[in-house]
């Protein structure tokens, strides 16, 4: 059942949520309300796009409220210089404050995660955090220990030198080339079987980097763990990542370096224009 309902008082009529539904199940003639059929229900994607277009608030699906959805208009959203400075002033943070970042916030930044885009509209993504430096330092040390058991015994490939030189790094010199001394990590998996599970992955990261930018927070991509998991699998089931789960972290704290100006990578990518003859 999806819940839908449009109350007759508010609707106009305008016709948008039929016109810009992705699964074409919404119908909407003359003076008719707008109705789906009980046996199209079962092709809604639950984009609620409906719910966003209509001009009136008169339109729920799914049980959501639209006065309980932000109001979007032109003075509400970013300005395109705004996101070009964020863009360009992004930056990798490898330095952190050994502090915890508010909970409230990390609840918000991942309450607002959820609605990064995701293919097919699939949305099976889980996102793992932890949220306490303590777990953190916890799961730091079992790593560490477990690698350095695994560089003793010969089990780290020569592709992933760089795992055997944090060993040394870690123990002797109290560099933490890994883990970074960050205080907290997002892991974000999806399950191998959906339509598009290594984009979903990312695109919420790279959503969940330019989120925490905007509320003073600083993170890395956490390539580090990957090739750590995929030396030591046996290692997953502390982060309760599922074997045939796609997967990619970051860490992500309160940032104990500040960078003054934007970089300039302008010239960097490669721009071709695509040209179509008769």
């Amino acid at each position: 059942m999806l819940n839908f309902s449009v109350d007759d008082e508010l609707c106009t009529r305008c016709g948008w949520c039929a016109l810009d539904c992705p699964a074409q199940i919404i119908e909407q003639t003359d003076k008719n309300l707008p109705s789906i059929k009980p046996d199209k229900e079962v092709n809604c994607i639950q984009c609620q796009h409906c719910l966003a277009i209509c001009p009136t608030a008169a339109l729920s699906i799914h049980g959501k409220n639209p006065h309980d959805s932000m109001l979007l208009s032109a003075e509400r959203i970013p300005r395109l210089e705004q996101m070009i400075r964020l863009i360009r002033g992004r930056r990798s943070i490898r330095h952190y404050k050994d502090e915890n970042v508010d909970q409230d916030l990390i609840r918000r930044l991942l309450a607002t995660l959820a609605n990064a885009p995701s293919g097919c509209n699939c949305r099976k993504l889980t996102f793992r955090v932890i949220d306490d430096k303590v777990v953190m330092y916890r799961l730091r040390e079992k790593v560490m220990a477990e690698l350095k058991t695994a560089s003793t015994s010969n089990r780290i490939p020569e592709s992933f030198a760089f795992l055997t030189n944090a060993i040394p790094a870690y123990y002797e010199h109290g560099t933490d080339m890994i883990f970074r001394a960050a205080p907290h990590a997002l892991i974000i998996s999806a399950p191998s079987d959906i339509p598009c599970p290594n984009e979903d992955v990312i695109l919420a990261l790279a959503y969940f980097e330019l989120l925490a930018q905007s509320a003073g927070l600083g993170t890395v991509w956490w390539g580090m763990l990957k090739m750590t998991l995929e030396t030591l699998p046996e290692l997953k089931p502390l982060l309760g990542l599922p074997a045939d789960h796609v997967y990619y972290g970051m860490l992500f704290g309160v940032p104990d370096v500040h960078f003054t100006r934007t970089v300039q990578h302008d010239d960097t990518a490669k721009i071709v224009k695509i040209k179509v003859t008769d």
